[in-house]
């Protein structure tokens, strides 16, 4: 597969110089990442937690976001959801951080980190193949009622396989990106939206939204780095069934030198599939009309029908932010390593086209 170098054996991520060891892609997390090793500034690494969680029975995503961006820190929760096409979100930032937020230096690492702030609250904890999430936006009004809060439990096979990824810009090689995604996490738990005033005038009642077994699931985006200024990227994902076998994808492009790797893939029963590399086509002046997905080897080809745009603006001169992260659902087709296709209608799911100058 033209420019795909697969790593195989564990490494440390960087040289003592600051550049990458090895660039490429992996099934699992084969780089060691030390923060220390990092030859920038603490303003100019990037760390960030991201998970989604799917609810099938309720048809929605709950979004939380935990990021160090050296000069700040982003902390958000939304809420997607799908049968009524509405978003939900609140965010707070919090300056100067310099990496004090104490993100692992490992995807797996056992232990805790959180956030605790007036608006909201979010606390992520491994230990051992769980990862628990609990989350709180007294302020977030959704389905009638106001004020989110929730507690869940992501179930991490030990061997489930994963997307890794180390690349470098081409301008600046001590500039790298490192990331790990993982999708088709069975999920379980309980969010509560409320309480609110019930139609009679009665006791105050809460909307309860369920994830379990088999129609709960979720992914996970970890990153660390040392970025360059401005970059624009195209990510996607989405993660649930085909006939009972959990399915999922991760793909994406647009910054730094991919020449070495792509991070597309496709998921099938915990094991994972390297795909070509797939471009996205949309209109940008309506994120809500169709996209189209595909390979430039035919390993993969979909549709992503949009139904609601999670969309924010920022531009603070020194640092800014236009972000589209439209929800909708998947209708294509993926091919496994071993030539046979899956193909997946109504996948839910999401794919974002986002510009930063941070």
């Amino acid at each position: 597969m033209r420019g795909q170098t697969e790593i195989t054996e564990d490494v440390e991520l960087l040289n003592p110089d600051g550049t990458l060891t090895q660039e490429g892609w992996a099934r699992s997390p084969r780089w060691r990442y030390r923060r220390a090793a990092v030859r920038a500034p603490l303003w100019r690494i990037k760390e960030w937690d991201y998970y989604y969680l799917r609810s099938d029975e309720d048809d929605c995503f709950v979004c939380l976001t935990m990021s160090d961006l050296g000069y700040a820190g982003l902390f958000a929760l939304a809420f997607i959801d799908l049968a009524r096409g509405e978003v939900a979100q609140v965010d707070s930032i919090v300056p100067l951080t310099m990496h004090r937020t104490g993100f692992a230096e490992e995807c797996d690492a056992e232990g805790s980190i959180g956030y605790s702030g007036r608006k909201l609250t979010l606390e992520f904890l491994r230990h051992g193949s769980v990862r628990r999430l609990r989350f709180r936006a007294p302020s977030l009004a959704a389905r009638g009622g106001v004020g989110l809060e929730g507690e869940v439990e992501i179930a991490q096979a030990p061997d489930m396989d994963r997307m890794a990824i180390a690349t470098s810009w081409a301008e600046n090689r001590r500039a790298f990106y490192y990331n790990q995604k993982l999708c088709c996490m069975p999920v379980t738990g309980t969010v509560r939206i409320g309480p609110r005033s019930s139609p009679a005038g009665g006791a105050s009642v809460g909307t309860v939204l369920n994830f379990a077994p088999g129609s709960g699931w979720a992914g996970l985006d970890w990153g660390r780095g040392r970025w360059t200024r401005e970059n624009r990227w195209y990510w996607s994902s989405a993660s649930g069934t085909v006939a009972g076998t959990p399915f999922g994808f991760n793909l994406g492009y647009g910054f730094s030198d991919r020449d070495s790797a792509s991070e597309d893939m496709a998921f099938f029963a915990g094991r994972a599939h390297k795909l070509g590399r797939v471009s996205f086509n949309f209109d940008v002046s309506d994120y809500l009309a169709p996209w189209r997905m595909t390979s430039d080897d035919g390993s993969f080809e979909a549709e992503f029908h949009p139904v609601v745009d999670r969309t924010s603006k920022t531009d603070l001169k020194l640092v800014v932010s236009d972000q589209h992260q439209v929800f909708g659902r998947f209708h294509g087709r993926a091919r496994l390593e071993d030539g046979s296709f899956v193909e997946f209608q109504d996948l839910p799911g999401f794919a974002e086209d986002v510009y930063n100058k941070w």
